[in-house]
């Protein structure tokens, strides 16, 4: 804060002149509001200026500015007025507008003209007209100017190019020469007793502290003589303090505008005496302050001591009921705030402004009831401190617990005795809980950066006001807890049903990482851990603002992970953003060419970004799933942030429900990749060259390669000049069918290069899967040997054991069964199979499928044999694998469903001799 005093008549600037015309304020529609045209033609006496910096606790130090300033002045019938006025219009500008707030007070024989000014002229003002009932002044809006209109004989905005003024003037009151205030007639024996003669010494003290100024009066009771005492420091008289709970020591009290109380003078005959006094600064017309000094007997203290007066709030009545207003509404104001947040907020602030403090804050008890937590603060660095804890048994007081009032007269004196206010310039504070049937439900305080500001009297009225609002506050966080349990379980609800609803492992990173962000912190890391002899490895990283997100993954790919400590619960993890911090720190030197020159000087913003993103509360939290640690969850907050305990308690459920998710698709993953290589073996690596026949397959499995297909195909030499081909479809999926599937395509090579033919393979083949017991299958298979003739035809023998028959397409468009139904495999023994001849001229086409093809089905309508025979007849001319398409993209038509069974697709086209 910067101020200055100019005496005189002699403005410092051109604005507030002896003569002015204010501006006219009108609506955007033309119709005229409120106006202030008048000129003002008072002098202007006195004039006192300063300059507040856009914090908290400068409106605190504003309405102390203001009132020295005025009682100075010996204003005291508008003092309470221009505070409240003040205070307004100050938060506005160094709360509400952020930015710094100038107060100028011009003194006139008329009255006082304060003016407000902050830096930010662009802001809406609501302008009034007199037409126009203003709401409540207990609304947090535009209350600055509504108790203008209300208190102030005059009022308006002004605005420059760099300022938005608003200004009041306050005139004197009319009253008679001599009257101030009247009280009671009273009965004579209630008077209050004085000696014969009442004696008020009056001692006038220079800045240094010393007398300059001794009446009879001090002479005749002290005993000290003008020449005596004359020159001596009143500090050589005073015994200081006289009474318990006096607040301010004598040279802070000599300081002060205005100042009484008790102390005591040691007279000339060695004894103290206790006086009243009451201390005014003044100055004389050269600007040197001095204060003069009131004294008169402890006893007869009614002569000089200020009646007190109540707030108007407690001093009236409904005007409905007649009845006393509710003290809850009079100390939080009307309408109470419907959130706790903003309860809260309302009752530091009406306790800072009762107190006169610097800074309030109020904490509430955990759940438990063993920690306090801080939920609002005034006039602090609200992000560092919030919800920040203690444990009640260690609290802030002199008692050393947050159940009962606690006054501190300097908290340097005791370092460390209220954690809470460490480093922010507070010296003094009183503190009181807020108990409701006998429970510790919260503490509130009030501090002020002047030591020794309370005594007891005020710890007492801080906790009359704790007990007034006690009840509302418990109500409205048992309120707010039973929300927030009911979110959590939504949440969670929410989370559990997404988390079930992929078995992906990258997709369920990714939600593990966008529930919390921004949920529940600013940024979120995924640590996995492949197994227990593997390291942590950084899996995923989210920010809520995605600018932020590669910084912050650099950042924490260079530094080591968190241990994997299986203990359930959160813990503290400090090395994101000691790494931040150093990293900015760094960058910050080599831009200013402290260490080496700066190379990349676009990375310094994103440097100092990273390191205020993540320069908060850092915790981890263990993965564990089936009694092992397969990952930490990582949540942090930017620069001066913590976590609720909430917030941690739900972060722990939610990370259990994301283990178990991350490890069911881990081990889905494994399986799908288990089976996805045992499908692969049991299907031959490629297809072989058949010199004059065009080879094409196309196999679609079904489902999501969780389970092994049962269909297969197989093409192989067999000796010169012959080649093998199969299609084949085991009953069932999964193990069992694998192990046939594999059984009968590595046997029907081998025996085919045995030199067995179609039945001998076949019948063996069948002998072979009997064999296996209950793990047996059964089998349809079509078995086939190919010869390529040199006049471009191609001669087959194919066996078609209960397997769906393979279909000839003729050059001219027909199409017909190339073999005839036989047994199927797995059944019975002694099976007898015989082979067909089938030749293929050019251009033919030979195509088997397995049944997924055929009784592919839309409802009640199938596929079936002869649909497949009608598309296969627009396939003539087509390639081998131009048919295989045309049939695959057939079948998917069909049904709007995704297929339920594998297909597998084998077409042979002979193209005949090409001409030279």
């Amino acid at each position: 804060m910067t101020t200055g005093l100019h005496p005189g008549n002699q403005p410092r600037e051109s604005r507030p002149t002896g003569h002015e015309t204010l501006p006219r304020q009108e609506q955007a529609d033309g119709e005229g509001l409120y106006v202030e045209n008048r000129t003002r033609s008072s002098v202007i006496t006195a004039r006192a200026a300063a300059s507040f910096a856009p914090v908290g606790r400068s409106v605190a130090t504003a309405r102390s500015f203001v009132r020295d300033t005025l009682q100075g002045w010996g204003f005291g019938d508008i003092v309470d007025d221009a505070v409240v006025l003040t205070s307004e219009l100050v938060t506005n500008a160094v709360v509400h507008a952020g930015t710094a707030a100038d107060v100028l007070c011009l003194r006139s024989d008329e009255g006082v003209r304060i003016e407000v000014a902050d830096r930010y002229p662009d802001r809406e003002v609501p302008l009034q007209s007199t037409a126009v009932s203003m709401s409540s002044p207990d609304h947090e809006g535009g209350r600055g100017l509504q108790l203008c209109a209300a208190l102030a004989g005059r009022w308006g905005v002004e605005y420059t190019p760099t300022h938005k003024t608003v200004w009041f003037r306050l005139d004197l009151p009319a009253r008679p020469v001599g009257t101030r205030a009247a009280g009671p007639s009273l009965p004579a024996d209630l008077l209050p007793l004085a000696d014969g003669r009442v004696r008020v010494a009056v001692v006038q003290i220079d800045r240094p502290g010393t007398i300059t100024a001794w009446n009879e009066d001090a002479e005749e009771l002290f005993g000290y003589t003008a020449e005596q005492v004359t020159g001596k420091p009143l500090t050589d008289l005073a015994a200081w303090p006289h009474t318990p709970g006096t607040s301010t020591g004598i040279a802070e009290a000599l300081r002060l505008s205005r100042w009484e109380g008790s102390y005591g003078i040691r007279g000339a005959h060695g004894r103290v005496i206790p006086v009243y006094a009451s201390h005014l600064r003044v100055r004389d017309t050269g600007g040197e302050p001095s204060t003069v000094c009131l004294l008169v007997r402890d006893h007869e203290r009614a002569v000089l001591q200020t009646p007190l007066r109540l707030p108007a709030s407690e001093s009236t009545t409904l005007p409905e009921s007649g009845q006393g207003a509710d003290p809850f509404e009079v100390f939080i104001g009307s309408p109470a705030p419907d959130d706790l947040d903003g309860l809260l907020q309302r009752t530091v602030e009406r306790a800072r402004d009762m107190l006169d403090g610097d800074s309030a804050f109020l904490l509430l008890a955990t759940d438990d009831e063993t920690e306090l937590e801080v939920r609002a603060s005034t006039g602090l660095p609200s992000a560092r401190q919030r919800f920040a804890r203690v444990p009640v048994e260690a609290g802030p007081g002199r008692y050393g617990s947050a159940r009962m009032p606690s006054v501190h007269d300097d908290l340097t004196a005791v370092p460390g005795a209220v954690p809470l206010l460490n480093g922010t310039g507070m010296r003094s504070v009183v503190t009181v809980p807020l108990k409701v049937e006998g429970r510790l439900t919260g503490s509130l305080g009030v501090a002020a950066e002047a030591p020794s500001r309370y005594s007891n009297e005020e710890a007492l009225r801080l906790q009359f006001a704790a007990d007034r609002i006690a009840l509302a506050v418990e109500s409205a966080r048992l309120g707010e807890l039973e929300r927030l349990r009911r979110g959590s379980l939504s949440f969670l609800v929410e989370a559990s049903d997404l988390l079930a609803g992929t078995l992906d492992r990258d997709q369920t990173l990714a939600l593990m990482a966008q529930m919390t962000v921004p949920t529940l912190a600013t940024w979120c890391a995924v640590y996995t851990i492949a197994d227990q002899a593997s390291e942590p490895e950084l899996s995923y990283v989210l920010h809520e603002d995605e600018e932020r997100i590669d910084g912050l993954k650099a950042l924490l790919a260079k530094i080591d992970p968190p241990p994997p400590v299986p203990t359930p619960g959160a813990r503290v993890w400090s090395a994101p953003a000691t790494a931040a911090h150093d990293a900015a720190l760094r960058t910050s030197m080599r831009s200013l060419g402290l260490n080496e020159p700066a190379t990349v000087s676009s990375g310094i913003g994103t440097t100092l970004a990273t390191a205020a993103a993540v320069g908060g509360e850092t915790v981890v939290l263990p993965l564990v799933a089936r009694n092992r640690v397969i990952g930490m969850l990582t949540l942090g907050k930017p620069t001066d942030e913590h976590f609720r305990q909430e917030i941690l308690e739900l972060a722990e459920d939610l990370s259990r429900r994301a283990a178990l998710a991350l490890d069911n698709a881990r081990l889905y993953s494994e399986r799908t990749a288990i089976s996805q290589s045992l499908q692969r073996s049991l299907l031959p690596p490629g297809l072989p060259d058949v010199p004059g026949v065009e080879v094409d397959v196309i196999y679609r499995a079904a489902g999501e390669g969780n389970e092994v297909g049962g269909d297969f195909y197989d093409i192989f030499p067999i000796r010169d000049g012959a080649y093998g081909f199969a299609i084949g479809d085991v009953c069932g999926t999964g193990p069992e069918a694998a192990a046939v599937t594999g059984l009968a395509r590595h046997a029907l090579r081998l025996l085919a290069r045995e030199g067995f033919g179609g039945p001998a393979v076949l019948e063996r083949l069948n002998s072979a899967i009997l064999d296996e017991g209950e793990r047996s299958r059964f089998l349809t298979l079509l078995y086939g040997e190919l010869w390529p003739q040199e006049d471009g035809s191609a001669v087959l023998k194919v066996v078609c054991a209960g397997h769906p028959l393979p279909l000839r397409l003729r050059q001219d468009g027909t199409v017909e069964s190339a073999a005839e139904p036989q047994p199927l495999l797995g059944v019975m023994d002694d099976l007898e199979l015989y082979e067909e001849t089938v030749t293929l001229d050019p251009g033919d086409v030979l195509l088997c499928v397995t049944d997924g093809v055929t009784e592919r089905r839309e409802g009640t309508r199938m596929l079936g044999d002869d649909g497949l025979a009608d598309v296969l007849t627009t396939c003539t001319g087509l390639t081998a694998g131009a048919v295989a398409a045309r049939i695959m993209r057939a079948v998917e038509r069909f049904a709007s469903d995704a297929p339920s069974d594998d297909m597998a697709i084998l077409a042979m086209r002979v193209p005949g001799l090409q001409k030279d």
